[in-house]
């Protein structure tokens, strides 16, 4: 146990912040990769390169994960994020409508404001984990902490409630587009009825004319035609 607390200790103090490994610096540029995209999703004003920017940053995320040696929540990053709630957005824009060239509404003048809690809720995450996991160490050389059984057993004890959580408000989201849908399309429909109703038929055989004192005459056959 000192032969391996010695080699441990000697391999900490070989490799620091100057001397980064390759998987560390694939790890940063991924890193970066992915928050240039999360920002271009949430400043562009085309929604549907917003929601294909997402599944940029939500690869990454999964991307960011296998460099950590946990695979198994890397492929249900791709599975369940990439492959269902994008999915999922899709359908809802295609449902609901949505322009597809850049749309003015989906801009806000709360940008700042909507900046500033971003900060102060990134800032609150990162000292949450950072406090939490501070003395935290992962044996590379044990069991996977990221395998199936470990995960699944985390995962369905102690998040079962949120991940259930986010599965009906998933459900929610998609019933909200398609009643919006139908809504839309009632709407189109009364507004052609209303307008069918109050347009004015032009009279071909027949009909009435008015004849200048307010009265309307009937009008002869041939000036019907004519």
């Amino acid at each position: 146990m000192a032969a391996d607390a010695a080699t441990t200790s000697a391999a900490s103090e070989s490799q620091g912040f100057l001397s980064p490994t390759g998987v560390e610096i694939a790890f940063l540029l991924v890193g970066l990769v992915t928050f240039g995209a999360a920002v271009v999703t949430v400043t562009t004003k085309q929604l549907v390169h917003a929601a294909l920017w997402l599944v940029v940053a939500l690869g990454g995320l999964a991307v960011e994960y296998l460099l950590l040696t946990a695979e198994f929540i890397a492929w249900v990053q791709v599975l369940i994020y990439v492959g269902s709630v994008v999915v999922l957005l899709l359908f809802g824009l295609m449902l609901t409508r949505a322009p597809i060239g850049r749309s003015p509404d989906a801009d806000s003048g709360n940008r700042w404001a909507a900046l500033t809690v971003a900060i102060a809720a990134a800032a609150a995450l990162v000292w949450v984990v950072v406090d939490a996991f501070r003395t935290t160490w992962i044996d590379l050389d044990g069991a996977a902490a990221g395998s199936t059984e470990v995960t699944g057993a985390s995962l369905f004890q102690s998040w079962v409630l949120p991940f259930e959580a986010l599965s009906v408000l998933l459900l929610a989201a998609l019933v909200g587009a398609i009643v919006l849908s139908r809504k839309a399309k009632a709407n189109a429909a009364d507004a052609a009825n209303a307008a069918t109703t109050t347009s004015a038929p032009s009279p071909r055989n027949g009909g009435s004319r008015n004849d200048g004192t307010g009265n309307d005459t009937p009008r002869s056959d041939k000036e019907g035609a004519r």
